[in-house]
């Protein structure tokens, strides 16, 4: 039976790795799991009057089809909220999405042919790159440098620009590496997608999970840039489960693109009417459990980079947002072949699960791993101290 060649192409790292640890689950192994970014698995919970209007709304019939581009209430609050970022946007230039996910899929869909390129950040978070290679098109990996913070190369950027290049992605703050980028930086950036005519695709899913600099928006530098941003409601409005996302095209956008990816929205009819409801609460009401949330990561993110730096073998760039750490790996001490063997190996030995630096990007992600620093420090500590014994434990063999 036929099967396409093009779903051979997509993968997920983050939970594809998840099959080898659930294979010792089984056999009554116990599973540390640092490898998937949901905050509401650990001690963030979705906050009560996000979870009763969700309530509310089911209660009121609120439960049937909703328009596909979704309810003029919250495409409006995000007209409002992404305004005061700096972007210039109609509430038509705004569609509701079933998590950011999809709204990478549309968005793919929308602007890609066979052999066209999009440039993303090496290291990338996987669905940019499995998206492209589905809808036909070409990941090329533009340098992040790790000796600079994690800050893209404008100079790697720039010389990867073709005629067969479409988008140029970012991700801010940057999954793996919890990067934020600084304004020049993204002002450079911009200028680059708006020279060559290419758009702009600026993910914020985690702007307001940053530890030490203010965030600063692409769309305040992005003016004369053809900008498409995507953002949602899952990481920071502890959301994750209901999935809610959106996108937004400023008035750089063309008119043909504004036409013609709607179809997208209206071909798999709609989003979650109900969850829809919850956003708009998310928006309109207190967010001051957000602050606390930021302090408690900032507790987490500060635990687990002192221990890593203590740790021969490994060294990690202090991440500014977000919730991951991307820690570089010496494989020579274990004789590791690549960083998947290393997640393996470290998974088989010890239960610490984490996710191979390779899934976001074989370029610029290979010889690291990701670590999710979202579990409790008593949780933490213990993986800490599993790691360091098994790093101890290679170099003693050596």
């Amino acid at each position: 039976m036929k099967v396409s060649k093009r779903i051979k192409g997509v993968e997920y790292a983050i939970r594809d790795i998840t099959l080898y640890a659930r294979s010792l689950e089984e056999k009554g192994r116990d599973i540390l799991y640092l490898n998937i970014g949901d905050p509401v698995l650990y001690d963030f919970k979705t906050p009560n009057h996000i979870k009763d209007a969700l309530i509310d709304a089911v209660k009121k019939d609120k439960n049937y089809y909703p328009a596909s581009e979704g309810i003029s209430e919250l495409r409006n609050e995000i007209v409002s909220m992404e305004s005061k970022k700096g972007m210039n946007l109609t509430r038509d230039d705004v569609i509701i999405t079933n998590g950011v996910s999809e709204a990478i899929s549309m968005v793919m869909a929308s602007i890609l042919d066979e052999g066209d390129e999009v440039l993303v950040p090496g290291p990338c978070y996987p669905p940019y790159s499995s998206y492209t290679n589905l809808f036909g098109g070409r990941t090329i990996e533009y340098k992040c440098d790790e000796d600079n913070k994690w800050m893209p190369d404008i100079d790697d950027l720039e010389k990867k620009i073709t005629d067969k290049t479409v988008a140029i992605v970012i991700i801010n703050p940057n999954n793996p590496t919890g990067a934020v980028y600084n304004e020049n930086i993204l002002k450079k950036i911009a200028d680059l997608a708006s020279s060559n005519s290419i758009y702009l695709i600026a993910d914020e899913i985690y702007d307001r999970i940053i530890f030490e600099d203010n965030f600063v928006s692409i769309s305040k530098v992005a003016k004369d840039a053809p900008l498409i941003m995507l953002n949602g409601f899952s990481k920071v409005y502890l959301m994750t489960g209901l999935r809610l996302g959106y996108l937004c095209m400023n008035d750089k956008v063309s008119n043909e693109l504004k036409k013609e990816l709607p179809k997208l929205a209206r071909l798999r009819i709609s989003s979650n009417m109900p969850v829809q409801y919850a956003a708009l609460e998310a928006l309109r009401s207190n967010d001051d459990y957000i602050d606390e949330m930021v302090s408690k990561l900032r507790l987490r993110r500060d635990y687990i980079i002192k221990r890593i730096s203590t740790i021969k073998g490994l060294k990690c760039v202090n991440p500014s947002g977000a919730f991951y750490a991307f820690p570089k790996i010496d494989l020579t001490i274990g004789k590791w072949k690549s960083d998947l063997e290393f997640v393996k190996e470290l998974l088989l030995e010890t239960g610490v699960l984490t996710v191979n630096g390779s899934g976001f990007g074989r370029e610029y992600g290979s010889n690291h791993f990701r670590i999710v620093y979202l579990p409790s420090l008593t949780i933490l500590e213990e993986a800490m101290n599993r790691l360091e014994a098994f790093m101890h434990k290679r170099l003693l063999m050596q």
